[in-house]
């Protein structure tokens, strides 16, 4: 071959790859583009999709639970209303952490039988401010907790990017911790934290007996026990212990006042005098000290006041409605569907069914645009191919349905319900 057919050979040879590695790179930004466009639809579906079941809420003439959240400003401000029997409003406003904030503090403080309480605007500032100054008295950084536990979904690795912390994870099954992975595992460690309930494997608490021994456990290894409690105000039934005995067995325990109290927002850290004083330092540091705080802080002695005496009965009420939606789905015919736990620790719990998320949550918004009677208020989540997973809450609302009101709903939504 002459030295000009061959150059004539690798130019077109390198047209042919430059021609190649264009329509790659077209083909790569057409993808991309699609895939930009199907993640904003997505979004834009999970958008309309969350307006709908908000606005079929506000509508319905009976729901299990009605979320403060979604309600209208005015009706949250109306949460205010009688206040003045909580706390005298005359009194001087608070000014960065005195006066009022100071007042739930000793209310919260006495109704978790410790000494003292810190109120911070999240319960993640909380637990972090919490966990490392515990870190500095023990001397080790390492917290053990559960892999599905709040700070190892929800935030966002927080504990080791802001806290200086170490979460290691004493297990990731969907269960409370044992005492024996306490004792057996491999690596020291300053903390445990445990959640009280578990929310992400269905609001599970363990028994008393397994709680004490997990705490017999890390005080073997002389590490402390720091209970996220955010939700520990309706695990009273489950433990058949009243609050101060419950917290009683850990160190220091953070409380929220807007998930089951339905205040606006905030929390409190409980623990020793020193720690919390110690806390509200690092509160400072955080960005937690702030100007006045005085509707959230009154929201909160409403939700001690009003919504705390509340909760054991909706807590035994959610047995009834567990019982019941179980029973109506199986008479429905649905194949295969749960209630998970069967009996509920709390008066929150689960339930799985044999579809996709979408069909699910269609049948729920259908009912309850159809008939004003919503009885899965919460997003469908994917639990598996195939299985869609959503959580029921009895509020007070709920306490008014009977056995056969939820068999009835149960059996009108499986109707609607393409499996």
């Amino acid at each position: 071959m002459s030295d000009t057919a061959a150059q004539e050979e690798q130019r077109e040879e390198q047209q042919e790859e430059q021609e190649g590695e264009q329509q790659e790179e077209q083909q790569e930004e057409q993808d991309g583009e699609q895939q930009e466009e199907g993640q904003d639809g997505r979004l834009a579906r999970d958008a309309r999709t969350r307006e709908r079941r908000v606005a079929a809420l506000r509508g319905a003439r009976r729901a299990l639970a009605r979320p403060g959240f979604v309600t209208t400003l005015r009706e949250r401000l109306a949460l205010l209303d009688g206040v003045e029997e909580l706390y005298d409003l005359d009194e001087p406003s608070d000014l960065y952490g005195n006066g009022v904030v100071a007042a739930l503090e000793e209310r919260t403080a006495a109704l978790l039988g410790m000494e003292a309480a810190a109120f911070f605007p999240t319960g993640t500032m909380a637990q972090q401010v919490a966990l490392r100054c515990w870190a500095g008295r023990t001397g080790n950084p390492v917290v053990a907790l559960h892999g599905l536990g709040h700070p190892e979904v929800h935030e966002r690795n927080a504990f080791s990017r802001v806290a200086g912390l170490r979460p290691v994870r004493l297990t990731d099954e969907p269960r409370q911790p044992t005492a024996e992975e306490v004792r057996g595992f491999e690596e020291p460690f300053g903390a445990l934290m445990l959640e009280l309930p578990l929310r992400e494997a269905g609001y599970l608490l363990p028994t008393w007996e397994e709680l004490t021994e997990v705490v017999e456990a890390a005080r073997e290894r002389d590490a402390v026990v720091h209970f996220d409690g955010a939700r520990l105000w309706e695990c009273t039934v489950h433990f058949g212990r009243p609050l101060a005995e419950i917290a009683g067995l850990a160190d220091s325990v953070y409380v929220s006042f807007y998930k089951s109290l339905k205040g606006y927002g905030g929390a409190a850290l409980a623990g020793p005098r020193t720690l919390v004083e110690e806390a509200k330092a690092w509160r400072h540091r955080y960005g937690g000290q702030v100007f006045q705080q005085f509707p959230t802080v009154l929201s909160a002695l409403a939700g001690l006041e009003r919504e705390l005496p509340r909760l054991p009965a909706c807590v035994t009420h959610a047995r009834v409605v567990a019982d019941a939606l179980r029973e109506g789905l199986a008479a429905a015919g649905l194949p295969w569907a749960r209630v998970h736990p069967e009996v509920p620790h709390t008066h929150e719990f689960q339930v799985w069914l044999p579809c996709t998320p979408e069909a699910a949550g269609e049948a729920a918004l259908r009912q309850a645009e159809e008939t004003g009677t919503m009885l899965f208020s919460q997003p469908w989540d994917a639990a598996g191919p195939g299985i869609a997973l959503t959580e029921v809450s009895v509020g007070e609302s709920g306490l008014e349905w009977t056995a056969d009101d939820v068999r009835a709903a149960a059996t009108d939504f499986a109707a609607r319900l393409t499996v």
